[in-house]
């Protein structure tokens, strides 16, 4: 289940059975982990692993299906490298290749502000049939709202998928195990910082430049080599130290991330450093993460880098250590990475 942007919960008292749920730029990440936990879990999940990943694996008569669903609120509507639409379609894609499946079909909802330019709409929607057309994906049900001047933020997309499941095996935080490695299939960090430098106008240079696209090929290709997929994590919101951490948790394990392996392109990190983002946290599009036996990651990166010659491995699962921790080790030492308390970019998908 994808945590959603900027909210807040506020309760003057405890247990006093009024915490409201209040916008508020920059925040998000624990708090909505809060809101998983505490209300949506509760309340959905039959099974320890509902409710715990972007998409769902379920069982249907002969065979195995996954299913997504994700809303779209990125503010710009545009942006260097992609815009609502590419995003919107290339996100649900890539849900389903973190199940280990074969997209297949879409639906869109479109909540569309009044005022919203027709044009501005037909070349969204056109952006949209080029992103599906390129996967191979089909677009085949939706609906349209149009809700009243100034409460719609011009559009949002809802998009949902399904995808016919082709892992061999269960692709899930539960199969992880010491010794495994974890990958990163390209650099991190353009998508969030593209998305606020436009917002901004910032006009660094070079431009930075989303890696907004799909990740099915890749994961596909390594599936029918048949390399053992432990767990994949496509690293939106809250970037690479969020998704493992999360896995870490999931899965009871620890692990250890190598500073000087994690790609970070140099215009990335520069405008980092400049607005004091950890890049680390910063979202990503196109990218993911396998935790794969080390048994395996020579021949898992072999493949992955003849899709982005970035892809590297960046640490391990470690026998020791407290489960859920995800530790960085530097030259100066190793210390612990945290759940952000709030989104560093607000809005980005």
């Amino acid at each position: 289940m994808t945590e959603g942007p900027e909210f807040t919960l506020q309760c003057p008292l405890p247990d006093s059975g009024h915490e409201r749920i209040e916008l508020a730029h920059g925040s998000g990440g624990l708090l909505t982990h809060r809101l998983i936990e505490e209300v949506f879990r509760p309340a959905f999940a039959q099974s320890p692993d509902d409710l715990t990943h972007d998409g769902a694996v379920v069982d249907v008569p002969g065979t195995q299906i996954a299913f997504t669903t994700d809303s779209y609120v990125v503010r710009p509507l545009v942006f260097p490298g992609g815009d609502i639409g590419s995003l919107a379609v290339n996100g649900t894609v890539n849900d389903l290749a973190m199940c280990g499946a074969r997209p297949l079909w879409l639906s869109a909802g479109f909540v569309i502000e009044e005022g919203f330019l027709v044009e501005d709409l037909r070349r969204i929607v056109a952006s949209m049939r080029d992103a599906a057309q390129a996967v191979g994906v089909r677009l085949v049900t939706g609906d349209t709202k149009v809700v009243e001047r100034g409460h719609g933020d011009g559009l949002y997309i809802n998009t949902s998928g399904i995808g016919a499941v082709v892992a061999s095996q269960p692709i899930s935080p539960r199969q992880v195990q010491p010794g495994d490695v974890v990958i990163v299939s390209g650099d991190l960090g353009r998508h969030g910082m593209a998305v606020m430098a436009a917002r901004e106008n910032l006009g660094f240079e070079p431009p930075i430049v989303s890696d907004c696209g799909s990740v099915s090929a890749p994961v596909l290709r390594l599936l029918d080599e048949g390399i053992d997929l432990h767990c994949l994590r496509d690293l939106t919101r809250g970037g690479l130290a969020t998704a493992l951490i999360e896995i870490a948790e999931s899965a009871g394990v620890a692990m250890e991330l190598e500073a000087a392996a994690i790609p970070v392109s140099d215009p990335v990190r520069g405008a980092c450093e400049i607005l004091g983002i950890d890049p680390l946290y910063v979202a990503n599009e196109g990218c993911f993460a396998a935790i794969v036996p080390e048994s395996e990651a020579a021949r898992a990166l072999s493949i992955l880098r003849e899709f982005d010659s970035a892809a590297i491995a960046v640490g391990s699962v470690r026998s020791g250590g407290a489960a859920g921790s995800v530790a960085l080790k530097t030259m100066g030492g190793s210390y612990a990475l945290d759940r952000i308390a709030g989104e560093q970019l607000p809005r980005i998908c």
